[in-house]
């Protein structure tokens, strides 16, 4: 496995984009949602 290195790269830039675009979903969410719905 010499290749590795990148195999581990791959996968963490692939988990990092996934972070960055669920974050960007919630904070959608709760911008549409609004300060007053957070019974649901």
């Amino acid at each position: 496995m010499s290749d590795a290195g990148f195999v581990i790269a791959a996968y963490a830039v692939i988990v990092g984009g996934l972070g960055v675009y669920t974050l960007a979903l919630w904070r959608r969410l709760r911008a549409v949602r609004g300060p007053d719905d957070e019974a649901r």
